[in-house]
């Protein structure tokens, strides 16, 4: 897996000196012709004040006053001297810059106005504008640019609510992702509702778009720059499943066990799905509620990517029935070869396999 280094934020310092300076005092005459010398700034015979010294943020300076008297003429005393002590430097101040929102951060940086004006559009940027955490793929004003070129009036003819969808599709809530965090194959499920696929393989890659700058810096998350706009998978896991053409049996066997309506339900899922050769292996197939039982041991719960699997045990939709999941040589579930993986739908993930999987 490949990793792409952070973007340091700059700390400011400033410094401030103030400087004060003390009064002298005046002195008294000395007692009974004599004079006795000043002890730390003060004496009988004459006083001095120690200057003080303050300072905000920087150093202070300060110049100590100084004592005098005048002895008696008929005796001559001595007159006390002291000099006051300047004043302890102050401790310098230091500031940090303060992050701004996911919004303000990407209206600052002058490269998002068309995902700032889309955002405002869909009435979208009080959400983001919230506490988040968020994870954002923000695409440039050139990916709008391009789209644009290669969709004439797509974007413009989109409605407030669709373009809402879109623009959900570019952010992950519940967590800001940095990139040295994002694993190859793995899958999240985004504020529109359907997963996007995370490539590592010859850069960072979110579904289509190529990761240009990571780990841009907010209050409320993090941005992701990319180099084109996403747009969320249209159909639902038994649409793909029947278009990929060779899921035909996998599809018959959803409607005559009365799943297709589940697996068209939002989700998410990830189902393990047996081709059509797959189903021959099987020789005589299960009817009825095995067909049924057959069918929930290959759906597991939530978006799951190939790179999120861990090995071991995970639970299906069959009750108290979980698959085996080994990654030894590649993905296998119950021993069989999961390949090719993470197919993309609107309320899931596909991965297909060369067995039907039978519950023990």
């Amino acid at each position: 897996m490949k990793t792409l280094s952070w973007i340091s934020v700059t700390l400011l310092l400033s410094q401030g000196i103030v400087a004060c300076d003390s009064e002298d005092s005046v002195s008294t005459p000395g007692a009974a012709g004599s004079g006795v010398v000043g002890t730390a700034g003060s004496g009988t015979a004459g006083s001095g004040t120690a200057g003080t010294g303050t300072a905000t943020g920087g150093s202070g300076t300060t110049t100590g006053g100084s004592g005098s008297t005048s002895g008696s003429p008929s005796t001559g005393g001595t007159g006390g001297t002291s000099a006051g002590a300047g004043g302890a430097g102050g401790t310098g101040g230091s500031g940090t810059a303060a992050l701004k929102d996911i919004v303000d951060t990407a209206v600052a940086a002058g490269g998002f106005t068309k995902l700032a004006e889309a955002l405002t559009k869909a009435d979208l940027v009080t959400a983001l504008k919230g506490a988040g955490p968020f994870t954002v793929f923000a695409p440039t004003d050139k990916a709008f640019m391009d789209f644009e070129t290669q969709n004439p009036g797509e974007l413009g003819k989109l409605t407030k609510e669709e373009l809402a969808a879109v623009l959900q599709y570019h952010v992950v809530s519940g967590a800001a992702v940095g990139s040295q965090q994002l694993k190859d194959d793995q899958v999240f499920k985004t504020l529109n509702g359907s997963p996007v696929l995370v490539d590592l393989t010859g850069g960072v890659k979110v579904g289509a778009a190529t990761v240009t700058m990571p780990d841009v810096k907010a209050s409320n998350g993090v941005i992701h720059v990319i180099d084109k706009i996403l747009l969320p998978p249209k159909d639902d896991i038994v649409a793909t499943a029947v278009a990929a053409g060779t899921f035909t049996k996998l599809a018959a066997a959803l409607t005559s066990a009365g799943l297709v309506d589940t697996l068209k339900g939002p989700g998410p899922f990830t189902v393990f799905a047996p081709t059509d050769a797959a189903f021959d292996k099987l020789g005589t197939a299960p009817t009825g509620n095995d067909l049924k039982n057959v069918l929930l041991y290959h759906v597991v719960s939530g978006a799951v990517g190939s790179g999120d699997l861990t090995a071991g045990m995970v639970p299906t939709l069959l009750e108290n029935k979980s698959l085996t999941v080994a990654l030894t040589g590649g993905v296998k579930v119950n021993g069989a070869t999961v390949a090719p993986a993470n197919i993309i739908a609107k309320n899931g993930v596909i991965h297909v396999v060369d067995t039907v999987l039978v519950p023990q």
